[in-house]
C-alpha cells in the first residue's frame, strides 16, 4: 500500500468522479484508475461500485476513507517535523565543553547562534574532556568542545582543531616571578611551586602534570 493509491483514492471518495480526482491530484485519469485497482487488488475488496455516472463508496471502502485521511495527514505531519529539523527552526542540541570553554568562548557563540536559531533548544553540559569523550561516544552529547589529543582515540568520533591557546602561569604580585622575570616562563622553572589546578579527570590536569613530569 503506497501513500500515492491512498490520495487517489481519497481524491475519488470525495469528488465521487474518477476524471474530476484525476485533475485534483494532477494525474493523468488511466493511471489514477490503475492504481486504485492495484489498491483494491492488495487489500482484497472493491472499494468503489462503479456504475455509468455514479461512484460509490463500498462498506470497504467506507471503512478505509477515515484511515486512509489520518494516515496521510500523519505523512503531512511527518514531512513537516523533518523539515523544521532540517531548516534549523526547531529542534535540540546537546553540547559538551570544559569549565575553561564554558566561561571564554561559548557565551559569546551561544548568544549568535540563539539569535540566529531561536528555535533550537541549546543543553550545555559542563566537565572536564574525558567524562565528554565517554559521553558523545555513548550518543548522550552531539558535540564536544575537548582539549586533544582525546585521552583514547575512537572510530566512532572525529576531531577538529578549532584553535590554540598558550598556557599562563598567574601568582600574587607578592610572590617572586616565575622564571625571574622573563617574559616566557619554562615548565622547570615551575620545579617546587605549589599550583592551583583542575581536579583529577580533566585533561588539562593530566597534560600539564605530564608536562613537568
Amino acid at each position: 500500500m503506497q501513500l500515492q493509491q491512498l490520495q487517489y483514492f481519497v481524491a475519488v471518495a470525495e469528488t465521487r468522479h474518477f476524471t474530476r480526482a484525476a485533475e485534483t491530484v494532477h494525474v493523468a485519469q488511466p493511471s489514477l484508475s490503475q492504481q486504485i485497482r492495484a489498491l483494491e487488488r492488495e487489500l482484497g475488496a472493491d472499494l468503489f461500485l462503479r456504475a455509468r455516472g455514479n461512484i460509490t463508496l463500498t462498506d470497504a471502502g467506507e471503512a478505509l476513507l477515515p484511515l486512509a485521511r489520518r494516515i496521510l495527514a500523519d505523512a503531512d505531519t511527518a514531512r513537516h517535523e523533518v523539515l523544521e529539523l532540517v531548516q534549523l527552526r526547531r529542534g535540540r542540541v546537546r553540547l559538551g565543553a570544559t569549565p575553561s570553554l564554558c566561561t571564554g568562548l561559548l557565551p559569546d557563540v551561544l548568544r549568535a547562534f540563539h539569535d540566529r536559531y531561536p528555535g533550537i533548544r541549546l543543553m550545555i553540559e559542563e566537565s572536564g574532556s574525558h567524562d565528554l569523550v565517554r559521553e558523545l561516544a555513548r550518543g548522550a552529547l552531539d558535540l564536544a568542545l575537548v582539549v586533544l589529543p582525546l585521552p583514547t582515540a575512537s572510530p566512532a568520533l572525529t576531531t577538529v582543531e578549532l584553535l590554540r591557546e598558550d598556557l599562563v602561569v598567574v601568582s600574587s604580585p607578592e610572590s617572586p616571578r616565575p622564571g625571574g622575570g622573563r617574559r616566557a616562563v619554562r615548565i622547570a622553572d615551575l620545579e617546587g611551586e605549589r599550583l592551583v589546578m583542575f581536579r583529577h579527570g580533566y585533561d588539562l590536569r593530566e597534560l600539564t602534570v605530564a608536562a613537568c613530569r
